[in-house]
């Protein structure tokens, strides 16, 4: 009977331990299982919040974009009334026997000396029918001071109010005035000031000279002068070819002298 006890003993203790076992791996399961879905569940935030972060930097791209778009517009490339299409004011017949193209820059010291030195002589040579001048001003020196988009902007504006013939006369006095490289440099007032000393109504010009109504324009004609090669002011083009002359006067004698 000893034996027999015994052995129901080592039966029943078996099964309760192969129970035991068998709530060890249903618990060992369920846990596996919970963790998997906790992982999964882990990862599929982490997903969301990936996208979601790729969402957010493409609505900032986009939403930046319009922005930068609508505030382009403030700035049209438009040009003022009476430019030509290579963002210039031309003097002088269109028939003449001799063409002559200045980019210039109405803060560059060079550019003033050129106008110092032959303006007058081109201004009696237009008068004359000999030369008809386009003058292109470009903010070649805006990585010195703002004043020089600001005062083609300026020449933009007067051109458009007023007209060529006071766009050359304001054109004159801004060089005539011209501020050292390191300034102090003009400001809106005293462009005001020129630009009714040249001809303008205050009312007609205050506008886009404080609003640089015509910004747009004057970086479409410097990114114009870049694009044809043009990486110094003064540059002159005497009938079509660059004068490659070592100074100031070497240009000059250019663009007065008889053989053109």
């Amino acid at each position: 009977m000893a034996q027999k006890k015994s052995s129901r003993r080592t039966a029943d203790d078996k099964a309760a331990a192969a129970a035991r076992r068998e709530a060890r791996r249903a618990r060992t399961e369920r846990a596996r299982a919970q963790a998997e879905e906790r992982r999964k569940a882990a990862k599929r935030k982490q997903q969301l919040v990936r996208f979601g972060t790729i969402v957010g930097v493409l609505v900032l791209l986009v939403g930046g974009y319009f922005l930068v778009t609508s505030l382009g517009s403030d700035k049209p490339d438009t040009p003022p009334e009476g430019a030509t299409s290579d963002y210039g004011l031309v003097v002088g017949e269109a028939d003449a026997p001799k063409e002559i193209v200045i980019y210039e820059d109405f803060l560059c010291p060079f550019c003033g000396q050129l106008e110092q030195t032959v303006g007058d002589q081109l201004d009696a040579a237009v008068e004359a029918g000999e030369v008809n001048v386009e003058y292109r001003p470009i903010a070649f020196l805006e990585r010195i001071s703002d004043y020089s988009p600001e005062a083609a902007n300026a020449f933009a504006v007067v051109l458009d109010a007023s007209g060529p013939e006071v766009a050359k006369e304001f054109h004159d006095l801004l060089f005539d005035n011209q501020p050292a490289e390191s300034g102090p440099f003009p400001d809106e007032d005293r462009l005001v000031e020129w630009a009714v000393e040249a001809g303008a109504t205050e009312d007609d010009v205050r506008p886009g000279i404080e609003d640089m109504a015509f910004e747009g324009w004057v970086e479409a004609a410097s990114d114009a002068a870049s694009d044809a090669g043009v990486d110094s002011t003064p540059t002159v083009l005497v009938d079509g070819e660059e004068v490659e002359g070592r100074s100031v006067a070497d240009i000059a004698a250019a663009m007065v002298g008889t053989g053109g």
